[in-house]
């Protein structure tokens, strides 16, 4: 593992793959720049603290987790997007045993402003991309949306269903499925 890193992508990288071989306690300034390489002073360089370094970690892991797929048919009905979007969390967990419990519950401590503000922009992201998905999912009915349930108070609730999955550590999609087909795709009696 010892290659010189030349970037702030690399030493991400390093320590993304630190984490998944020696658990998160592992990642330091010391312990990254060893791995990478190079002296504690080069990765101060592009981090200027250990809470910036573990911020970007956690954010770069999120963007693996979650990076978008090449098939963007993942992204054109909600149920497959929600389908894909539990096995990715799943894929999460195995490659990053404990992160969604233990960097959420760390991050939301405040003075872990930064890493709080990071995850919740990945979030933010997430839910900005369920709501897209709602929006031209053509097998939605044309009255599921109403003035008060809205396409983001929707997505506002799978995304609360997907959350309460992480911690429960349960990557079935089913329940929410059900819930999509249910209130959108069936007439409504």
């Amino acid at each position: 593992m010892n290659t010189i890193v030349t970037s702030k992508e690399e030493i991400l990288k390093i320590s993304r793959d630190m984490i998944q071989q020696q658990g998160w306690s592992a990642v330091n300034i010391r312990s990254v720049a060893a791995a990478c390489g190079v002296s504690v002073g080069s990765i101060y360089n592009y981090f200027d603290s250990k809470a910036e370094l573990m911020g970007a970690v956690v954010e770069s892991v999120w963007h693996e987790i979650f990076h978008r797929p090449e098939d963007e048919s993942m992204f054109q009905d909600t149920q497959t997007c929600i389908a894909w979007i539990y096995g990715r969390m799943e894929y999460g967990c195995k490659q990053y045993p404990g992160f969604f419990t233990l960097h959420s519950l760390g991050f939301m401590q405040e003075e872990k402003s930064d890493g709080k503000r990071r995850m919740q922009r990945t979030w933010q992201h997430i839910l900005d991309e369920l709501c897209s998905v709602l929006k031209r999912d053509t097998k939605i009915r044309a009255d599921a949306f109403t003035e008060q349930f809205t396409a983001e108070t929707f997505a506002d609730v799978l995304f609360s269903l997907m959350l309460s999955a992480l911690l429960r550590q349960d990557y079935d999609p089913g329940a929410a499925l059900e819930i999509i087909r249910r209130t959108l795709y069936e007439k409504a009696d």
